[in-house]
């Protein structure tokens, strides 16, 4: 007979600590902090779980702190963000994605209405000029100040918020709740040059011995333009010079009948404005209304409001014999990148106008860095936001086709901290995140279906993917009493858990898994 003394029985100790259960298991949990699909999604990188966690727990200011983390214009986005996030978020699958861009602009405003201030930071001696004053540049300008630099902005226009400004009409985006961030930002200390061009590579060299880095800014002016349109003719018009017109509150007069060509948000915004000035407003678009760019939500407003829609079609010719005559034809719309159509035969028409307002895109003017800097028809940059230029850097629609608002603000924060890391000789280590978690991780019989909603209610349907919520269901449902608390979260007692997994399938976030154990 085997003389190994066996563990007491439970009748003589009182207790089962005796009994080591953990030599059983062949996988044991693990506590983590995986990435949320809103958060892979998102081009600011934002933490958008955590904060609308702190929401759902009324810690409001904690919210917006952690929100303006790495997004100083809430209110803004909070506006006319393309929501990436809520196209990935968990949600969708089960009842309906959660109204993140909803959540963020009740946050933002109400920042905006209690007067929240950003915390001063030290002034270094380090000098960073950024040129351009739009959401890239400013959202640099806010990373860089925040870590102790002195900044300056220099500005071509007469006032901050390039595309912001000029491009997005008030009904979308009101200038009281722009003025108030851009606002609150330069709130941080930061020099201000406006009105003033860099116009030469004579006149950037100059700026670039001043400085210790430079980051390029300057957004995408130039308008993109049709050969079939007489752009000298007064019948002609950019779509961006009509929207910073009608932004003003001052849209030029240009006839009853009005043709916007373009598929994406601009044309959107021009034909929306139009439309509000008492025009009969045509969108001639190559894409069909399905393939368009411009935010889904964006194409139905139009339409709501009376804007026709004539998609699937180009422009070939005008005649303009007293009265326009746009002559047009349906296309077969392949893909914009790179930009494959073809046009239909036989299926040619006419529409008349009084006026034509061309919004295809536009393009950055890059004629004040000739010869300095590797481009074609965007700035160059590599994986760290660096120019071939020795401590210049570049990002937001300069050196993106992405043309989104969150772009150019993460853009803006990725290139602040490369540039803090420049100036500082440290590398920017660049960790592989984990897979986002899925749908199948979470444990939705904690989470009832219901319906969204577009107030500060709405953050209690967050799932909180892959965050530790410390609900306490490990630790309840632990056969073994394995789990344990621990300051912020909790621990596995290794010596009794068997690795059952009955904390993974009661985690109601996906913040457990199983991981194989090999001994």
């Amino acid at each position: 007979m085997n003389g190994a003394a066996l563990p007491p029985a439970i009748w003589t100790t009182g207790t089962t600590e005796a009994i080591k259960t953990g030599t059983w298991r062949a996988a044991l949990p693990v506590y983590r902090s995986a990435p949320s699909p809103c958060r892979a999604a998102c081009p600011v990188d934002g933490r958008i779980a955590e904060w609308i966690g702190q929401a759902k727990a009324g810690d409001l200011f904690g919210a917006w702190t952690t929100l303006t983390d790495h997004n100083p214009f809430p209110a803004v986005t909070g506006r006319v963000c393309h929501r990436p996030c809520e196209s990935a978020c968990n949600r969708g699958a089960y009842d309906e994605p959660l109204a993140v861009r909803a959540l963020e602009r009740e946050i933002g405003d109400l920042a905006l209405a209690k007067r929240w201030r950003f915390p001063q930071a030290r002034l270094g001696k380090e000098r960073v000029a950024i040129v351009g004053g739009g959401p890239s540049g400013l959202s640099a300008a806010y990373q860089l100040r925040r870590r102790g630099y002195a900044v300056t902005i220099i500005e071509a226009s007469p006032a901050l918020g390039g595309l912001l400004r000029d491009g997005i009409p008030p009904y979308r985006l009101p200038r009281a709740v722009l003025e108030g961030e851009i606002r609150r930002v330069l709130g941080l200390g930061i020099d201000l040059h406006l009105g003033t061009r860099v116009a030469s590579t004579e006149q950037f060299l100059e700026l670039r011995a001043q400085y210790d880095a430079v980051y390029l800014a300057i957004g995408a002016r130039k308008q993109k333009r049709l050969a079939q349109l007489d752009y000298a003719a007064p019948w002609v018009m950019d779509g961006a010079a009509y929207l910073e017109a009608a932004n003003t509150g001052a849209p030029p007069a240009l006839g009853k009948r009005v043709v916007a060509i373009g598929g994406g948000s601009a044309a959107m915004d021009v034909a929306r404005s139009a439309r509000r000035a008492g025009h009969e407003v045509s969108v001639l678009a190559l894409e069909s209304e399905l393939q368009m760019p411009a935010q889904r939500e964006e194409v139905l407003a139009a339409k709501e409001e009376g804007v026709r829609l004539v998609d699937g079609a180009c422009l070939k010719s005008v005649a303009a014999n007293g009265k326009l005559s746009l002559h047009c034809v349906r296309v077969d719309f392949k893909g914009a990148n790179p930009l494959r159509f073809q046009q239909i035969a036989h299926s040619d028409f006419y529409l008349d106008a009084d006026a034509v307002i061309a919004a295809i895109g536009q393009d950055p003017d890059l004629s004040g860095f000739a010869g300095l800097l590797e481009d074609d028809a965007l700035i160059r940059t590599d994986e760290r936001g660096a120019t071939s230029l020795d401590g210049v850097f570049a990002g937001g629609d300069a050196a993106t086709s992405a043309r989104f608002v969150t772009q150019a603000i993460g853009m803006g924060r990725d290139a602040a901290l490369e540039i803090d890391a420049w100036l500082t000789g440290r590398i920017v280590e660049r960790v592989q995140r984990a897979p986002a978690v899925p749908l199948s991780a979470t444990n939705t019989f904690y989470h009832p279906k219901a319906r969204r909603s577009e107030t500060l209610a709405e953050a209690a349907r967050c799932f909180s993917c892959g965050l530790c919520t410390l609900c306490d269901n490990c630790l309840q449902f632990c056969p073994d009493m394995a789990v344990r608390r621990a300051t912020g979260g909790y621990t596995i007692a290794l010596e009794y858990c068997k690795g059952c997994g009955l904390c993974v399938q009661e985690c109601p976030t996906g913040a457990i898994v199983m991981r194989e154990e090999t001994k």
